[in-house]
């Protein structure tokens, strides 16, 4: 029977949606989010599956996995091995990749039934021409999937602006069209980003598309030792962040970004590509000056706190 989408009640199961999941060492939970993936009410899905030398039972998992997918629908590949983010890239590049959505995926989330047809939903409104991005909250579990608590909830549009600055949805919760693969793909995978999830904020943002942050938590995020990218709201991350900045590491990722940005700076918006070569020149300045352009950019983070850590960051040259 057709899915009939919840929230617009159109039928989108003729939509394919290509899982774009990275493994490195994930043996303890792989299983449990492909069954997660396995249960989408929206059923028209592939897996592709890029491991980056994994030396546990991690391969194995996605073999017999792969067995049990229905023929030609779980594609299991060699990552880079240079990192999640370059994993990642290198899959969401691949040139024999063809679907309608795509959707990254981390190795040890729960998705609710749901997650997929939510986000179809919105995307399916979208004209294919317009680059455009889903993405959600999450629930917080921990290694046993008992709950935390839920990922903050951002107020304030999303936007290039806010891009520039931080990324406001985790990869594991991100669903793109074509139109965003497109400009992923024309950028490269080879890229000093920091992470995938943020790059791709950044350039559908960038070039003009749309963005949907849904306030709803579509996945159980699960919070344990050997996560690289945990849950960022506690107040001992805080203090990290804050610890990095002062350390440079802040202006670091946005020299980065500025430079990968240079491969698609023809795709930007006018509007978005003079913020850009304003705030790239306004880093350079002396401090009132700075401060004058960096306000001019409009710059912006999603909660108080941040505004007022970004202010500092400003002040003392740390953007």
């Amino acid at each position: 029977m057709p899915n009939t989408d919840e929230l617009t009640g159109s039928t989108t199961d003729q939509h394919k949606v290509a899982i774009l999941l990275c493994t490195y060492n994930g043996q303890h939970y792989l299983a449990e989010q492909l069954d997660s993936i396995a249960a989408q009410t929206h059923t028209h899905v592939e897996i592709w599956a890029s491991d980056d030398g994994s030396q546990d039972d991690t391969p194995a998992i996605l073999e017999a996995y792969q067995h049990k997918w229905p023929k030609g629908h779980f594609t299991i590949h060699r990552g880079p091995a240079l990192g999640f983010a370059a994993n990642f890239l290198s899959l969401t590049c691949k040139a024999d990749l063809d679907a309608d959505y795509y959707a990254f995926s981390d190795q040890d989330d729960i998705w609710e039934p749901n997650k997929l047809s939510r986000a179809l939903a919105w995307l399916s409104t979208i004209p294919e021409s317009i680059p455009a991005l889903y993405c959600s909250r999450t629930r917080l579990v921990d290694e046993q999937n008992d709950e935390i608590s839920v990922s903050p909830l951002f107020t304030s549009p999303p936007s290039f602006a806010n891009a520039l600055m931080q990324n406001i949805g985790g990869g594991n919760t991100m669903v793109f069209n074509n139109a965003a693969r497109s400009i992923l793909r024309e950028a490269g995978e080879k890229l000093p980003v920091i992470a995938h999830d943020w790059w791709t904020y950044i350039v559908v943002t960038g070039c003009g598309g749309l963005v949907h942050y849904d306030p709803t938590p579509t996945l159980r995020y699960r919070q344990h030792d050997a996560n690289l990218i945990g849950m960022n709201a506690s107040w001992a991350a805080r203090f990290a962040r804050i610890n990095m900045l002062w350390q440079g590491q802040f202006k670091n990722w946005n020299d980065r970004h500025i430079l990968a940005l240079g491969a698609i700076s023809h795709r930007l918006t006018p509007f978005n590509k003079n913020m850009l070569v304003r705030f790239a020149k306004a880093r350079q300045m002396s401090l009132i000056p700075r401060l004058i352009n960096l306000k001019r950019c409009g710059i912006y983070r999603q909660t108080f706190l941040g505004n007022l850590g970004l202010i500092t960051a400003a002040i003392f040259g740390k953007l």
